[in-house]
């Protein structure tokens, strides 16, 4: 599980994760999603390098959006690999997270 720090051009930090959102990493994800929330107003969580998501992954997005909601920041989930569409989808988290799902031309059928 690697993560990547970068400010975007409107002030944001963006905290891109490579690697995938189980179980297993759940502790170290944890951590580093609710210590991002707390440390920046406005957090941006690149998805696009997650290679699988299962629900306790899911759990953790839930849980730092709502942090971020609890401190009056903003938590904006972008770049969704197709794995976190997936499983947003399946489990009808879209309105929950209040994010756009962006489909790449590339990937639509």
């Amino acid at each position: 599980m690697e993560f990547a720090n970068q400010t975007t051009t409107d002030g944001a930090t963006r905290l891109t994760v490579d690697g995938d959102l189980t179980i297993y990493q759940a502790v170290e994800i944890r951590q580093r999603l609710i210590d991002g929330v707390r440390a920046n107003a406005v957090l941006e969580l690149d998805l696009s390098h997650v290679g699988e998501v299962d629900t306790a992954g899911l759990q953790l997005l839930a849980l730092a959006k709502r942090e971020s909601h609890h401190l009056d920041h903003v938590l904006r989930i972008v770049g969704h690999s197709p794995a976190v569409r997936e499983v947003i989808e399946f489990l009808n988290m879209v309105a929950f997270f209040g994010d756009p799902l962006v489909i790449p031309a590339n990937e639509r059928a």
